[in-house]
């Protein structure tokens, strides 16, 4: 591919930066850029990504064709429709069906794309898979409703105050002291519910699986310092949880 170190390092860093915001595993991220690299004939390519930035090094066939930039990442969330359509774009790159242009353009689609659910539907299925873990953590019948309107609403105001509040311990914080104060408040209400079971099973759309899970997939793979960092996100999301819950037992029950 005829293309300057220049397009090929933009095209690598903005692959790189979807996945890293949308909650890919770091090894894979760094495996992304380097196949984008070789594929566009650099032959010498270097990443190295943390949670929260990326560097990049590539090295042309003459010695002043040598590019190294580093990108600041600032936000995070979970989106795997996106790291699957970067990675379908890098495959597609490897077998000469982009042009490097093309895939930039491609790549900035993603970029500018929103989720691939509406938001009213993660609403609604937040709510759906709180009353099902009630269920599953062995609530009854009685325990599906409240444990709905609990999660429903906690995942709610989650979502609305992480857009305004720049620190994400305070909204999850928020989002968990609600939750209880509804479980408590359906108990208060002489219904015949298990509150712990409907807890429980509220706050699950909040607890940060795919962190935990890319946090012990880093660990294995090597990426000693992501591993780490995000272990210790998860376990922060968990503590925020934890004390947001336990300040309403505390001062209800």
């Amino acid at each position: 591919m005829n293309s300057t170190i220049g397009e090929i390092m933009e095209v690598c860093l903005l692959a790189g930066k979807i996945m890293l915001q949308s909650g890919a595993e770091i090894y894979r991220i760094e495996d992304t850029m380097n196949r984008i690299a070789r594929t566009c004939a650099v032959p010498e390519a270097h990443s190295y990504v943390t949670p929260t930035g990326i560097f990049l090094s590539l090295q042309g066939q003459e010695r002043d064709q040598e590019q190294t930039k580093f990108l600041r990442i600032y936000e995070r969330q979970i989106d795997l429709n996106k790291i699957v359509s970067v990675n379908e774009i890098s495959r597609k790159l490897s077998e000469k069906e982009l042009t490097i242009q093309q895939a930039y353009d491609a790549l900035l689609t993603i970029e500018k794309s929103g989720f691939l659910y509406p938001f009213w539907l993660q609403l609604i299925a937040a709510a759906l898979a709180s009353g099902f873990f009630s269920l599953a953590f062995g609530g009854t019948i009685i325990d599906f409703l409240p444990s709905v309107a609990a999660g429903g609403l906690g995942f709610l105001l989650y979502a609305k105050s992480n857009r305004r509040i720049a620190v994400k311990f305070f909204s999850e914080i928020f989002a968990a002291f609600t939750i209880g104060f509804i479980a408590y408040f359906f108990y208060y209400l002489g219904i015949d519910i298990q509150i712990d079971k409907v807890i429980i099973g509220s706050v699950m759309p909040l607890v940060p699986g795919v962190i935990i899970t890319n946090a012990v997939r880093d660990l294995m793979a090597g990426d000693l310092v992501a591993g780490l960092a995000r272990g210790t996100e998860a376990f922060l999301t968990a503590f925020a949880i934890g004390t947001g819950v336990a300040v309403v037992l505390a001062v209800l029950m």
